[in-house]
């Protein structure tokens, strides 16, 4: 354990060091946010969202560029430095969806940059870019069904429950699930970053506990990275993360859960998440079947921001209750 933290500490002066320059960097480069007006999943415009966030246009985006990049050499570099045994599909794992959602995230920040956030670009629409992700997650949920041997639920009172092949579908759900989660509720400055570090350090904390090292390290040096960002990215933020980051780390928060075989303790440490994309599901639900809304506002951190609700209070008591959900989760985990 004392190994993984000090790996979490050299990640996150590394990452702190980098992103003033980065941050510079993404200036002049003009990756800002530009006026837009904001589409949901039903192609309709959200107008309370524009009106929250008019005046973070010409923030820099795509914080999450550094950290796939940080992360990605610091872990190949400790694997290698400290001979660490890892099954090879195990890193390819990890690796392909750290990494594919990432470049699948970029496109989307990039298409933002070029259009305005029009609809399309090259073709491209938001149910493609769904597809995408499916067609990403069932190719991960395949390697870990055939070449991981992960066919199992654990769950508390029963134990572990084979379900077979439906392992396939079931993991490209939480998958997709995650990815969407964490991009939905990273709309407020560092509320997705600070719940996704709280859920890091839980998930430290059972690797820990069940000696597996290969993904402890990957945790850790994502745990230090994200917490340097973080350091930027509270309100008033300095940068964002971008699709890019939020695709990217809701996807491999998933394959940590699933890596680790706790399905059941992944949902309750990311609970927020959980709760986030279920309000905007239910409000998109609403809309398409019944053409009303649920809520005055969706995703639930809207809502209580038009409620009149400061930034900051909304974020703070969201990392309480992500605190809370995360010791509950770990307690979960580790119970015998």
């Amino acid at each position: 354990m004392a190994q993984l933290l000090g790996f979490t500490i050299l990640s996150f002066f590394i990452t702190g060091i980098l992103l003033v320059p980065f941050i510079d960097f993404l200036y002049r480069v003009k990756l800002r946010r530009q006026k837009q007006k904001t589409l949901d999943f039903l192609n309709k415009k959200t107008p309370l969202f524009d009106k929250h966030n008019s005046w973070k246009v010409g923030t820099p985006f795509g914080g999450g560029i550094l950290i796939v990049i940080i992360v990605s050499i610091l872990t190949i570099w400790a694997y290698g430095m400290f001979n660490v045994k890892v099954p090879g599909w195990q890193v390819f794992v990890i690796f392909f969806t750290f990494i594919s959602f990432a470049l699948l995230g970029l496109y989307d920040d990039l298409k933002k940059l070029v259009n305005g956030g029009k609809n399309s670009f090259f073709g491209l629409r938001l149910r493609h870019k769904f597809l995408i992700q499916i067609v990403l997650a069932l190719i991960i949920a395949s390697v870990l069904y055939f070449k991981l041997g992960y066919t199992f639920l654990f769950i508390r009172g029963i134990g572990l429950t084979s379900i077979g092949f439906l392992f396939i579908p079931f993991a490209a759900f939480v998958i997709v699930s995650f990815a969407n989660a964490f991009n939905i509720t990273d709309g407020l400055d560092g509320l997705a970053p600070g719940l996704f570090l709280i859920c890091l350090l839980s998930f430290l904390a059972i690797s820990a506990s069940q000696v597996d090292l290969g993904l402890g390290i990957f945790i850790a040096f994502l745990a230090g990275s994200v917490a340097a960002f973080l350091y930027f990215n509270i309100y008033k933020a300095r940068i964002w993360l971008g699709d890019v980051g939020s695709l990217s780390l809701g996807a491999s928060l998933a394959i940590i859960g699933l890596l680790n075989g706790k399905i059941i303790a992944l949902g309750v440490i990311g609970g927020v998440f959980v709760i986030e994309v279920g309000s905007s599901l239910i409000q998109l639900i609403s809309k398409r079947f019944f053409n009303k809304k649920i809520l005055p506002a969706a995703p639930i951190h809207l809502y209580f921001l038009n409620k009149g609700w400061e930034e900051p209070k909304i974020v703070m008591r969201a990392w309480l209750i992500g605190f809370f959900f995360g010791i509950l989760g770990l307690y979960i985990a580790l119970i015998r």
